[in-house]
């Protein structure tokens, strides 16, 4: 007896089944460890040098800081929109992975933020519009 083929190929759609295990933490153990490190090589080396390069410079510290609060920013879109992609292909540890690395950002960020309006805050007593403030 002869096998017919279905009248419907079976269509494989990325969310219809999970993603292997081993495929799965393939992908998320060196992205994890890649994430974490740019976050960490780009405060120390990033920053951290354009800083002791400025000699007390404000306007290049400014400029470090704002330029490494960017580059936070744009790690942390590319996080979220990875951990859409792995959340797509049921990827669920490459998830978890991200979003911890997403909150990870999130406070590298908040951080960053809380120190410039620290060092940019005018100074107590000050009436917000008049001269010399």
């Amino acid at each position: 007896m002869t096998d017919t083929l279905p009248a419907h190929p079976v269509r494989r759609r990325p969310w219809s089944r999970s993603t292997p295990l081993g495929v799965d933490l393939a992908f998320a153990v060196p992205l994890f460890l890649l994430e974490t490190a740019w976050l960490a090589l780009d405060w120390i080396y990033g920053t951290g040098l354009e800083v002791w390069a400025a000699q007390g410079d404000r306007a290049r510290i400014d400029a470090a800081d704002l330029a490494h609060m960017g580059r936070v920013r744009t790690m942390l879109i590319a996080v979220v929109v990875l951990a859409v992609l792995a959340a797509l292909f049921r990827a669920r540890w490459t998830v978890a992975v991200h979003l911890v690395v997403a909150l990870l950002a999130g406070a590298v960020l908040t951080a960053a933020h809380q120190e410039w309006t620290e060092h940019h805050a005018p100074p107590a007593g000050c009436v917000r519009y008049r001269a010399g403030c």
